[in-house]
């Protein structure tokens, strides 16, 4: 595999019976990974070409081995030599692959070469062939333009495994602040696999409804523009809002998972990372304060929160080879000021002690390139109900 290291750090976090060990493609930061690790899953590798992303990750799954890899240079098989997964068996492949090419706010480019990775996510499943695979992606994927790029995919995975229709679910619906919407593609081995339908990724009807007000409860609201190194970045956080989503904010920790350092910092200081400042002229200040929560900034184009709404889908602003260009970020909803990186972790839905890089620009392309961990810990519940017990 040109180009693929594996970290050196601990040993691999693989599940002893081999019955849920999962594989992260196009790993990010770890929005997917951290739902499958609270679901009862063993992320026991993750992929991503950018050392950034793959960076953070180590950080949050320092026993997961990582490949920093273009993914179209990996098979099945070596993959699963890489990972140490010769005679394991493997629960899940799962990873959210580039989705600039699909997204409303690109170009929605056929011919967008980032668009064959969903293809590669594919023959990655055909050749490792796992109990499961679950891929996620923008709805944009869903238009027309887009058919024979599924059906070429899909086609490559569709004699061995029954596949649902796209499951098209929003993050909100599930306990998080955010209406970001993403469309899922899972399959299974019958063999495997318990029979599942669409109706069985439903929304439960008693989920909570957290809002912009609970996620940022108990976080400093005055961040000092000058907050600009990591050290800094780390502040005292207050009471959590009651209920499941506030227990996710400060615990449900898997086992081998999170740094020691944020976790130590967090239990008994009750400190956490990423308020990190942001410096704007007089004259920005003055139209964000005219600025009414739930509307829209009208030079800026940004929208200011609500705090008994939800926040719209976070952007992640570009790549060094796409022009370095930041995240657009939503206005505070009492502060006249772009939110924070961990203001935007905990709209997300993200835990406290989650790291994200230490930088405004990378921590904003991890963060709005992630799923919601909300959202994804209760699709793996769901899968993991109906594994099959090995024998």
């Amino acid at each position: 595999m040109n180009g693929s290291s594996a970290s050196s750090k601990g040993v691999a976090q693989v599940d002893e019976t081999g019955a849920l060990n999962v594989i992260d493609l196009f790993s990010g930061v770890g929005g997917l990974s951290l739902g499958a690790a609270r679901a009862g899953f063993a992320v026991c590798g993750a992929v991503d070409f950018d050392p950034k992303a793959n960076e953070a990750h180590k950080i949050n799954f320092p026993k997961t081995i990582h490949l920093e890899t273009d993914i179209s240079e990996l098979t099945g098989r070596s993959l699963r030599h890489a990972l140490r997964l010769n005679g394991n068996s493997l629960a899940g492949v799962i990873g959210g692959p580039p989705c600039q090419g699909f997204s409303p706010i690109g170009k929605r480019n056929e011919d967008d070469v980032r668009n064959r990775s969903f293809v590669d996510f594919f023959r990655i499943v055909s050749e490792a062939l796992p109990k499961f695979f679950l891929v996620e992606n923008v709805p944009g994927i869903l238009q027309g333009k887009f058919t024979s790029l599924r059906d070429e995919a899909l086609s490559l995975v569709d004699a061995k495994y029954a596949i649902l229709d796209p499951l098209p679910l929003s993050a909100h619906h599930f306990g998080a602040a955010t209406n970001r919407k993403r469309v899922f593609f899972f399959g299974y081995r019958s063999d495997a696999v318990d029979p599942l339908t669409s109706d069985s990724f439903a929304a439960p009807s008693h989920a909570e409804q957290a809002r912009v007000r609970d996620a940022l409860q108990g976080l400093p609201s005055k961040i000092d523009p000058g907050w600009q190194k990591e050290e800094q970045s780390w502040q005292a956080v207050g009471a959590y809002p009651d209920g499941g989503f506030g227990r996710r904010l400060r615990g449900h920790i898997p086992p081998g998972v999170g740094d020691t350092v944020a976790l130590r910092r967090l239990l008994h200081n009750n400190e956490v990372s990423g308020f990190l400042g942001t410096a704007h002229t007089d004259e920005v200040v003055r139209r964000f304060a005219k600025t009414k929560g739930g509307s829209y900034d009208p030079v800026s184009r940004l929208y200011r929160l609500e705090l008994n709404g939800l926040c719209p889908t976070l952007r992640a602003g570009t790549g060094s080879s796409r022009g370095s260009f930041q995240a657009a970020r939503p206005i505070h909803p009492t502060e006249d000021r772009v939110i924070t990186p961990r203001e935007a972790a905990r709209l997300q839905g993200f835990p406290d002690w989650f790291q994200f890089s230490p930088t405004k620009w990378h921590s904003f392309r991890q963060i709005g390139n992630s799923v919601s961990p909300i959202l994804a810990e209760h699709i793996f519940n769901v899968i993991a109900d109906s594994i099959q017990a090995e024998h």
